[in-house]
């Protein structure tokens, strides 16, 4: 029965320690069925069986996940705002609480996109990983023209996949066989895509668009090296180099982002950073030291901003116009 399935699946999760075991069990019964967890809910009210093929997949499913496999890397899929991505070994999983820093970079990227009476806002994420924060601005957005930037070669191919399937969906098509509208892609006829994806350093990358960025978004590497996650999934499945941000208070790799922010938006354009709750002050401190080219500030006055549960997870600044060309005039003859 599957009502006994899932109290089962519930009472392994919580010895394991997992923090959700009724939904991970309802959300591991769904991928062995092939349904979403709506359809789990009732099947578990009306009491019927699962098949035993099912039910071999979903004990193989809930074992892995007691030992502490990330549900992700198990279903194949992340929810990130209202998108399903796909994610797995390789990739860094995507967190509710960068929801938030998405939230600022579409408001911002849409009220650009209105003023402009519709040409787009140029949006740029560095250090992509899944593609989550380009694929929600280029999805909420319509119009703008959303760049993002991944160094890490398997988090650049999940990305690529990612944005070749909502690419896909956006054109409506499938991926898949057929080439027609509503029938799916090939190789040959791919979909135009939704992001311009740059497999490169993004503390370099995109030199061709310097001072043109309206927002610059970011969800780096953060965390310092003696920082080790205390969650098994975290520590023995994110990748590191999503993960560690260098040097001893971890924002090694946040100041080369900074930089980089700076030298690609427009004056008054907007830079938002995720970082850990720990790092508010540290944050707007680097942003706050960030120079341009001739040691000016690159950046108005930084400001922390909180995730959904209250915690200082983002800093957010503009960057700051140049002082105005002073106009000497010839002294009288």
């Amino acid at each position: 029965m599957s009502a006994q399935l899932l109290k089962w699946a519930q009472e392994e999760l919580a010895d394991a320690g997992v923090a959700s075991p009724r939904a991970d069990a309802e959300a591991l019964l769904a991928h062995a069925l092939g349904v979403d967890r709506s359809e789990v809910r009732r099947l578990a009210v009306l009491g019927r069986e699962v098949p035993d093929d099912a039910v071999r997949a979903f004990e193989a499913l809930v074992a892995r996940r007691a030992a502490r496999e990330p549900l992700q890397h198990l279903t194949g899929r992340a929810a990130f705002r209202h998108l399903e991505l796909a994610v797995g070994p390789g990739v860094f999983v995507p967190r509710p609480e960068t929801e938030e820093v998405a939230q600022v970079a579409v408001d911002e990227a849409a009220k650009v996109t209105a003023e402009r009476a519709g040409a787009g806002a140029v949006v740029v994420d560095l250090c992509t990983g899944s593609g989550a924060i380009a694929l929600a601005v280029a999805t909420e957005v319509p119009g703008a023209r959303v760049h993002a930037v991944e160094l890490d070669k398997d988090a650049h191919a999940w990305a690529e996949r990612n944005v070749d399937a909502l690419s896909a969906a956006a054109a409506g098509r499938t991926p898949g066989d057929g080439g027609a509208p509503g029938a799916g892609t090939t190789p040959d006829d791919p979909p135009e895509r939704i992001v311009r994806l740059v497999k490169g350093d993004a503390r370099t990358a995109l030199y061709g668009i310097d001072g043109t960025a309206d927002v610059v978004v970011s969800n780096p590497p953060y965390v310092p090296s003696d920082a080790v996650p205390v969650d098994p999934e975290v520590a023995e499945h994110d990748p590191a180099v999503a993960l560690y941000g260098l040097g001893p208070d971890g924002l090694e790799v946040p100041r080369g982002i900074t930089a980089a922010a700076a030298r690609l938006l427009r004056p008054g354009g907007l830079y938002v950073m995720e970082h850990a709750e720990v790092q508010a002050e540290a944050a707007r401190a680097m942003v706050a030291a960030t120079t341009d080219a001739e040691g000016r500030p690159a950046f108005e006055e930084p400001e922390t901003r909180k995730d959904l549960t209250g915690r200082p997870r983002m800093v957010v600044a503009r960057r700051a116009a140049p002082p105005e060309s002073r106009i000497v005039k010839d002294w009288p003859a």
